[in-house]
């Protein structure tokens, strides 16, 4: 089969190769999936970057965690009715060598999700980290109706599918956004309030929106370098939802102010998420696609052979929405 790899860490360019692989078999288990499209993200750069020293000890590594495809066969224990289902796949490449970025894929069978026929496999291939992510930040402490909602980069993959969550459970919802186009964006996902986080006056600006009352949650995408404004916005006994701190990677705590004001830290990676929260995420997904209730925002596809300069894409950061590379 034809598929990506890398066998060594370095730049998407110098690293990535592209050919013929021996086509999986799937195990006791497993269902083979023939992929059509495979997501990018962010932590799949950063993978053969090199952010986990010991990810090529045991051989080259298929990238990618995402994707969206058809099941062709199926190992022992998995019933033959899932012969030819449309599904979307999650956490490919956490634990194996083996991601979607290839024509087929053989993986446990309940990471493979029914896909609507609603739902194009380019779409099914950002609902793994960018969906599940904003799934668990909204609600992995609780129901978030009347409550007010900072969401951090809201115009940002896991920020646009916050922003939605976070509507269809009734919560009041203030985004932040650095130029017009990321507020545009914000706006069409259902936000209902959006601030400029590079102002000076940002923290005012909130605090007017919500007649002076501290927010409940914040859903933040640069932990390190928002915490000191965070602080001045959440209330006590509020919760920080953080998936990524980019520009500041070993934040220092300010653990008295932190304590005193009785918060909750959660940080979320979908990959650590308990089985129950990636059902409940699957269930709340399945739902909304069912009744069109999420968009989808697809900033660019691109063919195999140009995984490379869709790693790039991802590595550069000029844009909204999903990569996605089309086996």
């Amino acid at each position: 089969m034809k598929a990506a790899w890398f066998s060594e860490f370095g730049s998407a360019s110098e690293v990535l190769q592209v050919g013929e692989v021996e086509k999986p078999v799937p195990l006791h288990g497993e269902v083979l999936i023939r992929m059509y499209a495979s997501g990018v993200n962010p932590s799949d750069t950063k993978k053969r970057l090199g952010s986990f020293p010991d990810l090529l000890d045991n051989g080259p590594v298929i990238p990618n965690s995402d994707g969206a495809g058809i099941i062709e066969a199926v190992g022992a224990g998995v019933p033959h009715s899932r012969i030819g289902e449309r599904v979307w796949v999650y956490q490919a490449q956490y634990g194996r060598l083996h991601g979607t970025a290839a024509e087929y894929v053989s993986i446990e069978s309940n990471r493979a999700v029914p896909l609507p026929e609603n739902t194009s496999f380019v779409e099914g291939a950002c609902l793994g980290i960018p969906a599940m992510t904003a799934h668990r930040s909204v609600f992995s402490d609780g129901p978030v109706e009347g409550q007010w909602l900072l969401i951090t980069g809201g115009a940002g993959r896991v920020g646009h599918y916050a922003i939605q969550w976070a509507k269809h459970a009734g919560a009041k919802v203030i985004a932040t956004a650095s130029n017009e186009e990321a507020r545009k964006h914000c706006v069409e996902a259902g936000a209902d309030y959006v601030v400029d986080h590079r102002s000076d006056g940002m923290v005012d600006e909130v605090l007017k929106i919500t007649g002076g009352d501290k927010v409940d949650r914040v859903i933040d995408v640069e932990f390190g370098a928002n915490l000191p404004r965070v602080l001045e916005l959440i209330r006590i006994g509020g919760v920080i939802a953080t998936y990524s701190s980019t520009v500041v990677t070993e934040p220092v705590l300010p653990f008295r102010d932190m304590m005193f004001m009785d918060l909750t830290l959660r940080l979320i990676i979908v990959y650590a998420m308990p089985e129950s929260a990636k059902q409940a995420a699957i269930e709340d997904i399945t739902n909304a696609l069912e009744n069109n209730r999420l968009q989808h925002r697809i900033a660019e596809t691109y063919p195999l052979d140009d995984i490379a300069t869709a790693n790039q894409r991802i590595e550069d950061g000029d844009f909204y929405g999903c990569v996605v590379v089309e086996a």
